[in-house]
């Protein structure tokens, strides 16, 4: 009984100790929570692969992902502080940190994620779609601005001008690619993948991947020929921590590296976070996209080449100027 007991009060000392040491751990870590977010697109894979793989446990309790829908709600988020690094289009950072909201650029990640889909084999490129209907569902974003921008220099090169047709979201313009009342479309992957395979699981009506924006791009502004799309970014109330962003950029670039050697693995992730993409046209879309993490100061000049074009054209867009040495981090 004396043993007994002498083990039971050891077992008791130990578990208390035990809980003791992780609440000591705990409470040292710097965050209680740190939200990551982003769109159901390839640039917000690696993330969910952090969250995975606890990829931040050094940091912070508890590590969540968070799926905006738009540009403007992204914006809500981020105003209200929700979210602390997010998946973004290149250019919204910019937009911020030029009105004076100190926010980070850390890396880029997507070069590459809009495809032009369309019904008809002929077509093999942007430049044979002049005196035609294009399916576009954004309208104030980054790549209506890239959409814009290409088909303008084709026109000045004497292109026919194409008729756009701005969808109410991309499920729209699916639904009229299915049902036969678009042409052709411009889609953001994986939505470009998701309308094929359900194309294909209909079986009533034959589309074809046609050419990304980016090739379109390198055709048609070859000194600028990479196209900084989608990256991630330290939200203004977390930038000033460096460390924790020189953190988040690593993971980051880790996770990006496992989803392209491991499309089908990442796929199946990725379905269970989306439930409402399928994993073929997800692995489809890791496939086709160009995932390549780089941190932003290492590919500031490339940045600044696409800034710069904007800034011509679409001053809005970046805030009207190029952004300081500051913005690019971690």
């Amino acid at each position: 009984m004396f043993k007994s007991n002498l083990l039971s009060r050891a077992y008791v000392s130990g578990a208390l100790l035990f809980f003791m040491l992780v609440s000591v751990v705990q409470a040292a870590l710097p965050y209680a929570t740190l939200t990551l977010a982003g769109p159901g697109a390839v640039v917000s894979y690696p993330l969910l692969h952090m969250v995975e793989t606890n990829a931040l446990k050094e940091y912070a309790q508890q590590v969540q992902f968070r799926l905006w829908q738009s540009p403007d709600q992204l914006r809500v988020l981020l105003a209200k502080k929700e979210i602390d690094f997010s998946a973004v289009p290149s250019n919204l950072p910019a937009l911020m940190y030029n009105r004076g909201d100190p926010v980070k650029l850390l890396n880029i990640s997507v070069w590459g994620i809009l495809w032009l889909v369309s019904r008809d084999p002929n077509v093999k490129g942007f430049e044979d779609l002049g005196g035609q209907e294009l399916l576009v569902p954004f309208q104030r974003d980054l790549p209506a601005v890239l959409l814009d921008t290409l088909l303008q220099a084709h026109k000045q090169k004497g292109g026919e001008p194409v008729r756009l047709r701005r969808t109410r979201d991309a499920q729209d313009a699916i639904a009229l690619m299915l049902t036969g009342q678009g042409k052709h479309a411009l889609l953001v992957e994986p939505t470009a993948s998701l309308l094929l395979w359900r194309a294909e699981q209909q079986g009533t009506i034959a589309l074809h991947r046609v050419q990304s924006l980016e090739d379109a791009w390198r055709d048609a502004f070859p000194t600028r020929a990479e196209l900084p799309q989608a990256g991630i970014m330290a939200n203004s109330h977390i930038a000033k921590d460096t460390e924790l962003s020189h953190a988040v950029e690593r993971a980051y670039a880790a996770s990006a590296a496992w989803c392209k050697s491991n499309t089908q693995a990442c796929a199946q992730m990725v379905h269970r976070y989306i439930p409402h993409l399928p994993v073929p046209a997800i692995e489809t879309a890791i496939r086709v996209t160009r995932l390549d993490s780089r941190p932003a100061s290492e590919v500031r000049p490339q940045l600044e080449a696409l800034y710069g074009l904007l800034g011509e054209q679409y001053p809005q867009a970046i805030g009207g100027r190029l952004p300081d040495a500051g913005f690019y981090g971690p």
